[in-house]
């Protein structure tokens, strides 16, 4: 792989600089024609320097001109900036009366169009370079300790960094700082700013690799989203008799100490192409997967990361810091052009904005995978986290060595996470095409498992799905056992078929795998539930949480689970939670509407139930407003309803138990029955919630307990 390559003069983008910021000292008590003076000055000597001369020449410099002086952003080395202040420093000498200061710091500079002395640069990575010259005095030439620490590699520069502390600068931050100064050149005094304040030693930071444009390795491309994560103030082993599922605190979330905690927010699609998309939001999502594999990282779920897709306001990286509980993020962007890519990715510390690693990697489509998994590799380290051999040898592990085989599957998973009927449709058709090209690719039938269990009683029967859910779960497993997605997903099959006991042990492996797999732990809830082990179901549900707790998702299955257990007023207050981080959130609405029925209040029941069908299309809202219609002695509607359902199945998968819901609520109870057994013969999800206050008014019925038998002789592994 090769450094970006120079650029035109105009429409020039990049995303981490390294930036000296300069200013003359008491500029504004001169007069107006010393300040003219001593400005031309400065930028003669600055032009004059060889680093600004040969950046200049290879394309690899930008300009931002202040009243008082400007920023050089280099697109070279850390080293670029210092050399020039050196070149500076020495310049000044014959011209005593210009009293200049400078500050240094490497991090992000936005976008540009141009590159003449009007141009238009910004970013933190100017911002910070100039806070930090801003606690200089005349002379000094001040660094960021996150540039100091790149310099430390070289050891011709190590005698000349002196620690200064921390300097409180705009919007109380705290950065920071190391004085430098060679052999006369810069000001060995103490800036006036840190006088009389107590020297402290920051903690030293393991910054890998460098900055920006550093060691580039030819052949490695790019990669996708880089992850880190937070470590375990939350443990969970599940005891084998119990499976009790340790919680920190009421809101399922833990606390952060001294851990290594990390977010992967979503990386951006810089290309211009919406349709390219996928590719920033699969790179985030392969980075953040391969990093939950480090069992001494913590890494919030992929729902809460993606919570902060599109925001970039100043204080961002404070938000997801207190919002998922980590003390480092990792962002980035992605860019494609044809068959080129341009990928970066920063590692920043929430508490202070510094970049504890970042880098550059500019190659083709075909060197995604080797991109992925250098990224993984260098923030581990960044981290100083210890891998054991399993640990190193899964972030070295490639899924497929197929490019396209890799770009498909991030498509299918890409459309899966919509949670659509068309969602689930084109998923399908994405990891089919990636296995036509690699049959051996396990994340591939894992997608597959997941989306026909998802689609199952949906889109089409549950006998169906399910069975084609076990297929391509078993698939995965015999081609991959050691990866936890597979077991993840054989035991949701197995879930799926009313096999809870199987369903269990398959996720006590996905979780000894990965225990930072939210899912597994979302799915435990699940299988907990349908054997009726409610406060377990609830427990885990809350562990899911701890690890991804921005999860719509996992948020309204908690309060689901809590409705099953028949605790209301617990699963109402659950579910405002969930609709304060999504108002549109189908399930959420639903669930509130199902447990105003049961609180007795059937119109805003309807209310609740009518909102779900105007968000999502799935036949299942219907029914359940179907049912409010009918409880609340509206019978046309209630009737117009099934006529409804009844024209919809003409073209697409209905599943029986909508019908089961609209005819309790007219208090049919012989018709309900009929498609209650219809529903068995379907396998349909109806059957999982069995213990449903819904079905109260038929539960003694001769005929629901010949369903339930044969429901309960399925869950313990006979053969009907």
């Amino acid at each position: 792989m090769n450094p970006a390559t120079s650029q035109s003069s105009s429409d020039v983008k990049f995303d981490i600089g390294h930036v000296l910021f300069i200013d003359i000292v008491g500029y504004s008590k001169l007069l107006i024609n010393e300040q003219s003076e001593q400005l031309e000055t400065l930028k003669a000597i600055v032009r004059g320097t060889e680093q600004f001369k040969k950046a200049d020449a290879e394309g690899k410099l930008l300009r931002l001109p202040t009243g008082d002086g400007g920023a050089l952003v280099f697109r070279t080395t850390p080293e670029a900036p210092v050399l020039c202040a050196l070149e500076v420093a020495k310049a000044l000498e014959a011209h005593p009366d210009l009293n200049v200061r400078m500050g240094i710091h490497s991090g992000p500079v936005n976008e540009i169009t141009d590159l003449n002395e009007q141009a238009n640069i910004a970013g933190a990575g100017i911002n910070i370079a100039q806070r930090i010259m801003d606690c200089g005095d005349a002379g000094h030439i001040l660094l960021s300790r996150h540039v100091a620490e790149d310099l430390e590699h070289y050891p011709r520069w190590k005698p000349y960094l002196h620690e200064l502390g921390e300097c409180e600068v705009k919007h109380g931050q705290l950065l920071s700082m190391v004085n430098f100064y060679q052999d006369g050149l810069g000001n060995s005094a103490i800036p006036e700013k840190f006088a009389g304040r107590r020297n402290r030693k920051t903690a030293k930071v393991a910054a890998s690799s460098g900055i920006c444009l550093r060691h580039w390795i030819i052949g490695i491309l790019i990669g996708t989203a880089v992850v880190f994560v937070l470590l375990a103030g939350l443990r969970y082993f599940k005891q084998r008799s119990g499976a009790m599922f340790p919680i920190s605190n009421e809101t399922g979330l833990s606390s952060v100490s001294s851990t290594k905690s990390i977010a992967v927010l979503p990386f951006v699609n810089m290309s211009g192409d919406k349709a390219d998309e996928y590719l920033s939001d699969g790179m985030t999502e392969e980075l953040l997967n391969a990093l939950t594999k480090v069992k001494e990282l913590r890494v919030p779920g992929r729902s809460s990361s993606f919570a902060f897709k599109g925001k970039s306001e100043e204080d961002i990286f404070r938000k997801v810091g207190e919002q998922l509980h980590v003390n480092t993020v990792l962002e980035g962007s992605v860019r494609k052009a044809g068959d080129k890519l341009r990928i970066t990715a920063q590692l920043i510390n929430v508490a202070d904005g510094y970049h504890l690693w970042s880098e550059d990697y500019d190659g083709n489509m075909k060197d995604i995978l080797a991109v992925q998994s250098d990224v993984a590799k260098r923030v581990v380290e960044a981290l100083q986290v210890r891998l054991g051999v399993d640990e190193a040898r899964a972030l070295a592990k490639k899924a497929t060595d197929n490019p396209e085989a890799h770009r498909l599957y991030l498509l299918g998973r890409y459309h899966f996470a919509k949670f659509t009927r068309t969602g689930w449709t084109n998923a399908i058709q994405y990891f089919e095409q990636a296995l036509q090209i690699d049959p051996a690719y396990a994340l591939a039938y894992c997608g597959l498992a997941d989306t026909y269990g998802w689609a199952g009683g949906q889109t089409l029967s549950g006998r169906e799905a399910w069975a084609k859910e076990m297929e391509f779960a078993q698939k995965a497993l015999s081609l991959d056992p050691t990866l936890a997605e597979a077991h993840l997903a054989m035991g949701t099959a197995l879930f799926s078929v009313l096999d809870p006991h199987a369903s269990e042990k398959e996720l006590d492996r996905a979780v000894q795998l990965n225990p930072n797999l939210a899912l597994a732990y979302d799915q435990y809830g699940w299988t907990f539930a349908e054997m009726g082990r409610f406060d377990e179901s609830i427990a885990a549900e809350k562990k899911a949480l701890e690890l991804d707790p921005l999860n719509t998702l996992m948020n309204a299955d908690l309060a689901f689970f809590l409705y099953w257990a028949r605790r209301y007023e617990e699963a109402i207050t659950q579910l405002h939670k969930t609709l304060e981080l999504d108002a549109n959130n189908a399930l959420a609405h639903l669930w509130l509407g199902w447990c105003m029925v049961w609180k007795g209040n059937v119109d805003e029941a309807k209310a609740e139930f009518q909102k779900a069908t105007t968000l999502d299309d799935l036949p299942w809202y219907v029914g359940s407003l179907g049912y409010a219609y009918g409880a609340s002695g509206d019978r046309a509607k209630a009737e117009q309803t099934l006529r409804d359902l009844d024209e919809l199945a003409k073209t697409r998968y209905v599943s029986p138990n909508t019908r089961v819901s609209v005819y309790l609520g007219l208090g049919e109870k012989a018709r309900a029955l009929d498609w209650f057994e219809k529903a068995y013969d379907d396998r349909d999800p109806g059957l999982w919630w069995n213990d449903d206050q819904l079905y109260d008014t038929i539960r003694n019925e001769p005929r629901f307990k010949a369903v339930i038998h044969k429901v309960n002789a399925l869950k313990e592994g006979a053969k009907q």
